[in-house]
């Protein structure tokens, strides 16, 4: 599954203007810690709950929101709820190191979650 890129044209519509949780995956096609975690973030894509959004912002295409948030290497990660950052963590993840980032932040999401965290989370691993 491919995730939604976003530029800096579409940014506000497509990150700040979301409802819910956004993690924003900064990264560049070259970059081997970001095709490592490419497919982390397709599958994790895959199972997470309404309100809960992959995207990604391709820094060699786009450069002015990467620049405004201080992104210096990339991957980094930013996520927001509803509009406003939370966290930005910056190195490739494997699966369980994503789950456990992320599950600090499901927890913000709108009631439209339906599951449990850990039955969430728990789909993120092998």
């Amino acid at each position: 599954m491919a995730l939604k890129q976003v530029t800096d044209a579409s940014f506000v519509d497509d990150v700040l203007n979301q409802k819910g949780v956004v993690v924003v995956d900064f990264w560049a096609p070259w970059c081997g810690p970001c095709r490592m975690l490419g497919p982390v973030l397709e599958k994790a894509a895959e199972t997470l709950p309404d309100g809960v959004q992959i995207v990604k912002y391709n820094v060699d295409e786009c450069q002015d929101v990467a620049s405004q948030l201080g992104v210096r290497g990339i991957p980094t990660l930013a996520v927001y709820k509803d509009g406003q950052l939370q966290a930005q963590q910056a190195g490739a993840m494997n699966s369980a190191q994503f789950s456990e980032f992320l599950k600090n932040f499901i927890s913000f999401c709108s009631t439209t979650v339906r599951f449990p965290l850990y039955r969430t989370v728990a789909s993120f691993l092998p």
